[in-house]
C-alpha cells in the first residue's frame, strides 16, 4: 500500500515515514503543496496524508486540486488546526477524515485501516505482527513492505501462528490444524517447516517473531 505524507515540518514526515514503513507501508514524502500535488498527478497513491499549513499550496487549496486528478484516493487531514470551523471545511472539501495534532500513532494507524477497508473489504481481514501482514483472501504476506513468497504449507502455518498470536501452540497443535492429521512423534515435519518459516519471514527482519518455547512448541510473538 503507497501512502504519500504532505507535511513540511521535517521532523513530523521523518517520524510518519519510519513508523509506517515500520507497519508495512510505502511511503513517499512531499514537503510542501506543490511538490505534492506534483507526487499525486504522476503517480498512483492508496491514501494520502495531508497537513494543511502548506508552504507554496495550502492544504485547503490542495484538497480539491486532489479530489479533481484523483477523485478516489482517500485523505485524511493531519494538522494542528482544530477548530470546528477548520475541521468542517477540510471535511467539506473533501478530506475523508481529520486527525489533530498531536495524536497517537496507533489511533492514525487504526484510521489509516478504517479508510483501507473501505476501499478494499479483504484488507479488513488482514493478521499483522510487527511489519508483517498476511492478507488470507489475496494469499498474500509482506514483511516491512517486501513481498514474501510462501509455498502453500508455509501460507498456513505462517496463519494459524498469527491467529494464535502471543499464545504458545504444541507441535501437535500444529499438526493437527495444519497439516489435519494426528501427531506422529518420529516426525520432525513441524520443525522443518518452522525453519523454513524463520528464513523467509525473520531471517532478515527485527524484530525475530517466531520464538522457541523448549519442550512445548512454539509462539509467534511481537514483544520479546
Amino acid at each position: 500500500m503507497n501512502i504519500l505524507v504532505i507535511e513540511d515540518e521535517s521532523k513530523v514526515a521523518s517520524f510518519l515515514k519510519k513508523g509506517l514503513q515500520q507497519s508495512g507501508y510505502e511511503i513517499d514524502i512531499a514537503a510542501d503543496g506543490e511538490e505534492g500535488y506534483e507526487k499525486i498527478r504522476s503517480k498512483s497513491y492508496d491514501l494520502v496524508l495531508l497537513d494543511l499549513m502548506l508552504p507554496k499550496v495550502s492544504g485547503f487549496d490542495l484538497i480539491p486540486k486532489i479530489r479533481e486528478c484523483k477523485p478516489g484516493v482517500p485523505i485524511i487531514a493531519v494538522t494542528a488546526r482544530a477548530s470546528v470551523e477548520d475541521r468542517v471545511r477540510g471535511l467539506n472539501l473533501g478530506c475523508d477524515d481529520y486527525l489533530i495534532k498531536p495524536f497517537s500513532f496507533a489511533e492514525l494507524l487504526a484510521r489509516i485501516q478504517v479508510q483501507v477497508r473501505r476501499g478494499d473489504p479483504s484488507a479488513a481481514m488482514e493478521l499483522r505482527a510487527a511489519d508483517l501482514v498476511l492478507n488470507p483472501l489475496k494469499r498474500k504476506v509482506t514483511r516491512g513492505g517486501k513481498t514474501i513468497d510462501l509455498s502453500n504449507k508455509e501460507f498456513s502455518l505462517l496463519e494459524y501462528l498469527l491467529r494464535n498470536k502471543d499464545q504458545i501452540v504444541t507441535r501437535n497443535m500444529i499438526i493437527e490444524h495444519v497439516w489435519d492429521a494426528s501427531f506422529n512423534n518420529f516426525t520432525n515435519v513441524v520443525d522443518v517447516y518452522i525453519n523454513y518459516l524463520r528464513n523467509k519471514v525473520d531471517r532478515d527482519f527485527e524484530p525475530r517473531l517466531i520464538q522457541t518455547v523448549r519442550g512445548v512448541g512454539y509462539t509467534l510473538r511481537e514483544k520479546q
